[in-house]
């Protein structure tokens, strides 16, 4: 009897692979079939795209199945794409809390402190402000340099430079101080500036002319060189509000000169400088500034490049005790990413650089180890769904549903995320564009044509 249900259990078995083994197989190759028809329905034949290139790549982490690949291995600038992979490093390697300052005590009335990269210090994003509250004691401070420690260029390989005075190419530095912005704005026709170090006699002449002749068309800009912010009259609009860049270092003055003249403005006394050899400095005592999602919510919904850059030189400090974009990018393509399908050349946090080449497969990938490692939950509460953030006019009617990351600059654009659809599956997608000749709108809307599509059908 024992004999004889083994038989059938094995004829069942067999059953299952002869017959509804090839049927699964069928079906898979029928949806990938199915989303190569829509791919070219959508994308492939539509004229702002097809002169130009385009990789895809759609993955369900349930299966570990790829269902769609369209040149998914090949190489693509995927433009702020980019901040997945240092999201990823900051996820990995920041904690739940930034450090925002190291401090050793010298003795009751000095007390030495370091940066860390922290960008949120005195940032208008955040209320809150420990390490200021720690700055304000009634001691003198004494600011660690050295050159060594920080081995950065305040622009990254690979941007561009005449993009110097845009609120989106802040400068990096080992200790930011207002987001390093400057801004300006009109209060009671006259013209605001914040921080009030950078009023200068241009500005002030401004608001002379401006308490009687209210209609002037202006704006501010600053040379490449130096901080001297300029009125620049008679442009196509009246003034808005403006925040630029300002230069973090001046010409022969050390690297953080800046940030010390504004932290000294800002406290009101004198910070002194001590200078280290040491290129490896640690102050054993940590101010803790922000939660780090909190950081990280805005780098990804406003994809902030100035906040990617610093995460990324924050992992440095932590890691190898120097901020060094080069080598920790190294360093985490050697290690936490030796598995990646595709090495990429990474260079920046941000993206801003034309030098970085990823391919969709490498974003698939990072998706994964993120959702994986961190939780499906907080990756849905850092990546913005339709209807916020760089997608508040696309993916409206899929909202809740898909989170993801975007990415553009001139000629190409980029979108990898996660994607529920309908019938409740869970996929991992990426799709980057590069080099069609039109603007990005149109791209944009049929990429979420094609993604709305799958949504609804699977």
């Amino acid at each position: 009897m024992l004999i004889k249900k083994l038989s059938e259990l094995h004829n069942r078995n067999f059953y299952f692979l002869k017959v509804l083994a090839p049927l699964l197989l069928i079906t898979s190759c029928s949806v990938s079939q199915q989303i190569s028809n829509q791919a070219k329905q959508d994308l492939l034949n539509n004229s702002s795209i097809s002169s130009g290139h385009i990789g895809i790549s759609i993955y369900e982490p349930a299966t570990d199945k790829y269902w769609f690949n369209l040149d998914a291995d090949k190489y693509f600038v995927p433009a702020s794409n980019t901040k997945l992979f240092t999201l990823y490093a900051g996820m990995k390697y920041l904690g739940d809390s930034l450090v925002g300052l190291r401090y050793e005590k010298i003795n009751d009335n000095l007390t030495k402190i370091l940066g860390t990269g922290d960008p949120t210090f005195l940032h208008a994003d955040f209320k809150n402000q420990p390490v200021l509250n720690f700055l304000n004691k009634k001691v003198d401070y004494s600011y660690v340099q050295n050159s060594s420690r920080t081995n950065l260029t305040p622009l990254g390989n690979g941007w561009a430079w005449d993009d110097y005075q845009s609120d989106y190419s802040a400068e990096r530095s080992e200790m930011p101080i207002y987001g390093n912005l400057v801004k300006f704005y009109l209060q009671n026709d006259a013209i605001v500036v914040s921080p009030t170090f950078f009023y200068n006699p241009s500005i002030q002449s401004l608001n002379k002319t401006l308490a009687n002749q209210k209609a002037l068309k202006f704006n501010i800009e600053r040379p490449f060189e130096n901080n001297l912010f300029q009125v620049q009259y008679q442009t196509a609009a009246k003034f808005s509000e403006q925040l630029i860049p300002f230069k973090t270092s001046s010409s022969g003055a050390p690297y953080n000169s800046i940030f010390i003249k504004l932290l000294e403005d800002t406290l009101h006394k004198k910070i002194n400088e001590f200078k280290s050899e040491d290129s490896k400095v640690t102050l054993k005592n940590i101010i803790y500034s922000q939660p780090t999602d909190s950081l990280f919510r805005p780098m990804m919904h406003r994809s902030d490049n100035f906040f990617a850059e610093q995460t990324l030189l924050m992992v440095s400090n932590e890691l190898l005790g120097v901020m060094n974009d080069e080598k920790i990018i190294d360093t985490l393509l050697q290690t936490d990413l030796a598995d990646i399908p595709q090495r990429p050349k990474w260079v920046d946090g941000s993206g801003l650089s034309r030098y970085n080449l990823f391919t969709p497969k490498d974003f698939i990938y990072i998706l994964n180890k993120l959702k994986n490692e961190f939780s499906l939950d907080r990756l849905k509460n850092i990546l913005p769904t339709g209807g916020q953030g760089t997608l508040a006019n696309y993916y409206l009617k899929d909202a809740g549903f898909i989170f993801a990351k975007t990415g553009g600059m001139s000629n190409h654009c980029s979108i990898s995320g996660i994607l529920l659809t309908k019938k409740n599956k869970l996929l991992l997608f990426s799709v980057l564009v590069n080099h069609y000749p039109t603007g990005s709108s149109p791209v944009r809307r049929a990429i979420e044509k094609f993604l709305s599509e799958i949504r609804d059908k699977y």
